[in-house]
């Protein structure tokens, strides 16, 4: 079941490990206090406050299942390692639009993508149809709002 293993740069992994050490050293021990004082208040039944913690916990002890489940699948790559010609995971592309924009995406694991941070998806239209593209290639892609063309300008990956 190689196929089933879930791509993410050293940088991805980095952001997750810290997200779980942050739900497992502060947020895992706040809805546990908070839970022992709701308790503290007596009749369960009619606390808010318990209710609320107990949600809160069933929703940090879920993310930390989940980004676990995810370090067992995980293929991580280091882009900097990568010498292609081609577009592939982890690639840092410069593309041009049909009316000049220049646009720089990085193809990250689906975890990592931030639009704000130029960093999509490998599942996002874009990336998929820049995967095994070169330098000077031009690409169409289905977008949401509509078909858009590229030129590939320049690959990095850094």
């Amino acid at each position: 079941m190689a196929d089933d293993k879930i791509p993410m740069t050293v940088e991805g992994k980095r952001l997750l490990e810290e997200e779980v050490k942050y739900l497992t050293q502060v947020e895992r021990p706040k809805v546990i206090a908070a839970i022992e004082f709701a308790r503290s208040l007596g009749d369960l039944s009619e606390n808010a406050d318990y209710s609320a913690a107990k949600e809160r916990q069933g929703f940090i002890e879920g993310r930390i299942q989940e980004i676990n489940a995810k370090f067992a699948l995980a293929q991580v790559i280091d882009q900097t390692a990568i010498q292609s010609d081609k577009v592939v995971f982890g690639a840092t592309v410069d593309l041009e639009d049909e009316n000049g924009q220049a646009i720089t995406y990085q193809i990250v694991g689906v975890d990592e993508a931030n639009i704000k941070k130029n960093k999509i998806s490998i599942t996002s239209p874009v990336a998929r149809s820049l995967i095994g593209k070169k330098e000077g290639d031009e690409v169409e892609v289905n977008a949401p709002k509509g078909q858009i063309s590229y030129t590939v300008v320049a690959i990095k990956y850094v």
